[in-house]
Parts: structure tokens; sequence; C-alpha cells
């Protein structure tokens, strides 16, 4: 009897099923100057919902300045890029961009890729081809684009526990003092909201002599004073040697990037696979990246403005018993804890309320913490609120989901 291919496909999407963590996408039209709202296209047809779950956080996707530069480079570069950055892909738009982003955080270089997930796998298995033997040191909540970075590099790593450094230092102390070694962490983490102690991150790495690593894509944009992220609003950015950030959040485009001394950004150009065999962005995007970061340097307001609706929000579902997980980002997550009731109360805010927030299961989260991930942004109003807030407090009655101290509705 021969293999069956597809019997083997079928039973693994029928197994995501049977745990309630399958996923379905929403077939959404975004709507030029209306943002957060969009069309949804469900199974009684087309109707407007509010995204809640956005990581245009900002709305610099449809930024006027924004779609004019983008515009403008359409009419005068055309579509593509016409290759990679070594063979006819590298444009003066390219050029700018890194120029700006490098500016953005205090460093000699920046290096554009063609996504936050490719910018972190590439240098963090690059660097490790650059420097053999190094130790890497990952916090355990690291992304995934991260870990496959780690891991694909084949040095020698250890996880520490998420945010403790007292763990952390366990681990350098045990470690080879001669050996080189990198210390990979993020600023805001995007699922839970907490922050990355980045002063006492860096400490330990002057301490025990480590190169230092940021992912910043959650940060990027929305904190700092002109948007440099987390390590500019604590100070840091200069004692941090790599700094990872993406251009499709905060600055609601599309791409990635790393910004370090000239050397580091030389070399990881000369190594990185992930870098030097894909074609680079096309320069309408990076046109369009580049008119964004100049934006929003200059416009610390927006930030502010986010910050309270973030604030708002976690204080709104508070009010109403909603169980919000701890936060100090804008990242304002609801624990339900069981997918199915997770799928179950994200379908019904969108089929009978036009509010759409994605449910977030595993593998994304751990089994048991479940969630609806809200992402407010400026342009979510008082009214968008109301409707929101109203909705969760009937789903989770209608739902009998837990509230916060642990009693059920």
């Amino acid at each position: 009897m021969s293999f069956s291919y597809k019997s083997r496909f079928e039973e693994a999407v029928q197994a995501i099923r049977q745990e309630g963590r399958y996923r379905v996408f929403a077939d959404l039209k975004r709507i030029n100057g209306r943002f957060p709202q969009a069309i949804w296209t469900g199974p009684a047809g087309e109707r407007e919902v509010t995204v809640w779950c956005s990581n245009d956080y900002l709305g610099q996707g449809q930024n006027a300045v924004v779609l004019d530069a983008m515009h403008q480079a359409l009419d005068k570069a055309g579509a593509g890029s016409g290759g990679t950055r070594n063979i006819s892909g590298t444009t003066h738009y390219h050029v700018e961009l890194e120029a700006e982003l490098a500016d953005l955080h205090g460093k000699e270089s920046a290096l554009l890729f063609t996504s936050g997930y490719v910018s972190n796998e590439a240098t963090l298995e690059t660097v490790q081809k650059i420097l053999p033997g190094l130790i890497i040191f990952s916090d355990a909540m690291n992304h995934a684009s991260m870990i496959a970075g780690i891991r694909h590099g084949g040095g020698p790593r250890h996880i520490f526990r998420h945010n403790d450094l007292a763990h952390l230092e366990e681990l350098l102390r045990a470690a080879d003092p001669a050996a080189p070694k990198l210390i990979a962490f993020e600023s805001v983490y995007s699922m839970d909201g907490d922050i990355a102690d980045l002063k006492g991150l860096v400490a330990l790495a002057r301490r025990y002599n480590c190169m230092t690593y940021l992912d910043e894509v959650h940060a990027v944009g929305m904190y700092g004073k002109r948007g440099g992220g987390v390590a500019e609003r604590d100070g840091v950015m200069d004692q941090i040697d790599i700094i990872e950030g993406t251009l499709g959040k905060a600055f609601g485009v599309m791409g990635g990037y790393i910004a370090a001394d000239a050397v580091l950004i030389d070399a990881i150009r000369s190594y990185a696979h992930g870098f030097i065999f894909t074609t680079s962005l096309p320069p309408v995007l990076a046109a369009g990246a580049l008119a964004s970061v100049r934006w929003l340097k200059a416009h610390d307001e927006v930030r502010q403005q986010h910050q309270e609706r973030a604030a708002t929000l976690k204080r709104r579902f508070a009010e109403v018993g909603l169980p919000v997980m701890p936060s100090v980002s804008h990242i304002v997550p609801v624990l339900v804890g069981d997918p199915v009731h997770c799928k179950v109360i994200s379908d019904m805010l969108l089929g009978e309320h036009g509010v759409y927030v994605q449910p977030i299961n595993y593998p994304t989260v751990p089994r048991g913490t479940e969630r609806l991930r809200f992402t407010p942004t400026p342009f979510h109003d008082d009214q968008m609120f109301d409707r929101l807030v109203g909705a969760m407090d009937r789903l989770w009655a209608h739902c009998n989901v837990k509230r916060m101290g642990g009693v059920a509705a």
C-alpha cells in the first residue's frame, strides 16, 4: 500500500481543529482614510467592522504623508526593485532609509531586510558564524524568529527565565569567561505587554563582557521622544550593540532592519544569506517607510495619544470586571484561558457586534493562557470604546467566562 501523503496533512490539520485552535483568516478590506474601520466579508456578505487587533499601532499605513511619498516613488521608480541588494536592487530610497534608521537609533549604520522575522533570523544566525563559540543567552519569551536564528546558528545557547535577571546572572557566572557572549532579548513582549529591564540587562552585559541584541519591533515608533523605542526612552541606546526593528508595525509599511556600528553592519551584510539571496524591498515600500520614520520622529504627540488610549481601555475593561492581564505597555491582553471559548467570543464579537479581535492561542502563547489581544490606537474614539466594552461585558456573561477575582459570570 502506498504512503498517503494527503491523509497525513489532513490528520495534522484535524489535530489542530480538535484542540479548538484552528485559525480562520478574516477577509478584510481596509478603508483608506477611515482607520480603524474595515469591510469584513463573512457568511452573510459584507459589513463594516472596527479592527481592534492591528499592529498598525499608530495608523501610519494611512497617513497622507506616507501615501504621498509612496505614490511619488511608484511614479518615479516603478513597482519592484529589480534584484537583490548586491545585484541592482539598491536604490537611493534604500540608502536614505538605512541612514534615517541609523539616525533614529543613534548608530553608525543600519541594514534593511524584507521583514522583521528575516532580520532576526538572519542576524542571529550570522553573528554565530562570524564569532565561533559565541554563547547566546536568550530570554524564554523571545519571538519565534529570534529562536529560529539562534538555533540555526548552531552554537551553544542558554535560556533564562523571562525577565529574570538573577537567573541570567547565574548562567553568565557559570559560563567560560573567555568565550564570546551575546544576550538576546526584546523590549516590549507583544503577547503579555510587559517590558524588559533594559538598564539591568545592559549592566549585566557590561559586567560579563557580553554583546547585547535588542528586538524593538513592538516599540519602535511608539516609545522615546523621537520613536527610537524603549532603549531611547530609558536612555540606553548607546549601550545596545544591535537594535532590531520592523517597518510593518508602528511605521505602517513593511520590512525589517538592524542598526549597529558600521563594521558590524558591514559584516552582517557580507555574510547573511537572508540578506544576500533575496530580492530587496520595492522602492515604493522603502519610500513609504522613510516618510513614516521621518514623520514620527517629529510627532511625539501621537505617541502620547496612543498611551492614553491604551491606559483608558485597560481601565474600562477592569471597571466591568474583565480579566485584563497586567501590562505596562500599549498591549491590552484579556485572559480567556481556553481555546474554544476564545474562538467563540472572537466569532461573536465579529459576527454580532462588528468588533474584530483575533483569538491568540497556542503556539503563540502557552496552553491555558489563550487570550484576546487588543491594540487600541489614537484613532479608536470613545464611542468605539463604549461599543467594545459593552459587547465584551455581555459576551463574558453569555459564555460564562471567569472575570477578575476568579468568579464565573
